[in-house]
């Protein structure tokens, strides 16, 4: 079933060019396993949500919110996977995205935590500055505007619907995941790749100012 699944999910998502690609979802259930093999939880569990969790993100999908979980059932259905387990995939699904610097994480399982802290790392670190801009150049969002200001958005409508420049989207999001990681294992790696964009947007406003040294 999983590699079933996969094949289904690879060959939706190759020719993505937002940052939501194939790799992006590897790299989020590989993720997600070594997570599985430090903290526990039920691996077929934490494979299928990783796989599955960004089946019918809103960014991709055309403005549909909150329609992930939905599909997921549907496809769960279709390989006759247990109701209950189901379940368990689909509200991690639902839980999963990050909602805006001032609404609350809602993740219950230890399953759901992994996933998510999986999730949460690929946004970070060198891999989330290149999906930042990724995804603001498949959105012709500007690069940098420093007259526009970083907003922390107090609902998830709100956050969905903002257009900022790529810049701001650190502050709104990527460099508040370090502190909103789940489990000691992910909080490790976080680490790591928080410092680094930070010494990236150091770099980039010195080259923005044009700093010669």
């Amino acid at each position: 079933m999983i590699a079933s699944i996969i094949a289904e999910i690879k060959g939706q998502f190759a020719n993505d060019t937002s940052g939501h690609d194939w790799f992006h979802i590897l790299r989020v259930h590989k993720m997600a396993c070594y997570l599985q093999e430090k903290e526990g939880g039920d691996l077929e569990i934490i494979e299928l949500a990783s796989l599955l969790h960004d089946i019918s993100d809103h960014k991709m999908n055309g403005g549909i919110f909150n329609d992930g979980g939905n599909v997921a059932r549907k496809i769960l259905h279709k390989h006759n996977y247990d109701p209950l387990k189901t379940e368990a995939v689909v509200s991690i699904i639902d839980a999963v995205s990050f909602k805006g610097a001032l609404v609350k994480d809602k993740m219950d399982s230890l399953e759901g935590k992994i996933v998510q802290d999986a999730d949460r790392l690929d946004a970070i670190g060198a891999m989330g500055i290149a999906r930042a801009f990724a995804y603001g150049g498949h959105k012709n969002r500007p690069m940098y505007q420093p007259d526009i200001l970083p907003e922390q958005h107090e609902d998830f409508l709100t956050y969905a619907k903002s257009e900022g420049h790529t810049i701001n989207h650190f502050y709104e999001k990527l460099l508040l995941l370090k502190d909103r990681l789940n489990t000691e294992s992910a909080r490790k790696i976080g680490q790591k790749r928080h410092d680094f964009m930070e010494t990236f947007l150091a770099q980039f406003y010195k080259e923005w100012n044009t700093e010669t040294e």
